[in-house]
């Protein structure tokens, strides 16, 4: 049996299951404070043994395992959880094994093992939400690196009309900063639910998205690109994405992926459980290491 742990800004979910995917029981509780989440993560998994458990966690975090600090949440805008050692704190009271990564990665490595880019090599996945993060695997495998990727922050071409400040405290025009769900908020002083489809936002969103899917794509050359989180459930914004990629390619299509936006692009398979499935691969994965 298997174990895997999703970390979010709202809420904590955690599950057992196998290393295909499969979950046969979870739990969720609301983010509150570090040993409260803590505490509640360790009884579930004192109730429900496993042999190992993949973590995915918001960010930014520790994911080097050569460091000191490996595990452990870095200067997040929760405030309870800055320089939280999140990993070590499970480690201590559970004695098994268990392995840290962001959130968007292993997402990512649940949609490339057992979702929209299980027949693919190099998957790449984006989720435009509360904020915007993205996660690459390839045969299966986070990159390695000694950070995740942070690609809500690569730089988007702001557009002349749009003068509304940026929703980042750290940049004037990120991709997270212009086109997450709070920006976009920001800018038309409502909730995006509220838009309606034929809304001038929902151009300019995807304008923006495509500007950010465009760059991580060029630098990643993956087989397959899916696009998730809130802000995608607008029906409309998947084919205004691919058209402005198109676009901006320009005839650019130097490998087959780049030329078949239609299949390239997609949305995820896994919804919501993505992160959880992923938590179980990654499970999966180390407890062939230990």
């Amino acid at each position: 049996m298997l174990g895997s742990i999703e970390a979010g800004g709202t809420k904590m979910n955690c599950a057992i299951g196998d290393e295909h995917g499969n979950i046969f029981k979870q739990a969720q509780f609301p983010t509150t404070m570090p040993e409260q989440n803590m505490q509640q993560f360790i009884e579930f998994f004192q109730a429900n043994p496993v042999d190992a458990i993949g973590v995915g966690t918001f960010g930014p975090v520790n994911v080097d395992r050569q460091s000191e600090l490996y595990g452990t949440i870095l200067d997040t805008p929760k405030l309870a959880w800055r320089f939280f050692p999140f990993l070590q704190t499970l480690k201590a009271n559970l004695n098994i094994p268990i392995e840290l990564q962001s959130d968007v990665n292993v997402a990512a490595l649940g949609e490339a093992a057992c979702g929209a880019g299980k027949h693919d090599r190099t998957v790449l996945y984006i989720t435009i939400g509360t904020g915007i993060g993205g996660g690459v695997v390839t045969d299966k495998q986070f990159l390695r690196s000694v950070q995740h990727p942070e690609m809500g922050h690569v730089w988007i071409k702001r557009t002349p009309e749009d003068t509304t400040p940026s929703n980042c405290p750290f940049h004037t025009d990120c991709f997270e900063g212009l086109a997450s769900g709070p920006a976009i908020e920001k800018r038309h002083n409502t909730n995006a639910k509220n838009l309606p489809a034929d809304h001038p936002a929902w151009e300019l969103e995807a304008n923006y998205i495509a500007q950010g899917v465009y760059q991580m794509m060029l630098a990643h050359g993956p087989d397959r690109i899916i696009i998730g989180g809130g802000v995608m459930n607008q029906p409309q914004l998947l084919p205004n994405i691919k058209r402005n990629i198109k676009t901006q390619l320009n005839g650019y299509t130097y490998y087959p992926a780049l030329a078949n936006l239609e299949d390239t692009i997609v949305l995820p398979k896994l919804g919501d459980n993505a992160g959880l499935v992923g938590g179980l691969v990654f499970a999966g994965q180390i407890k062939k290491m230990k």
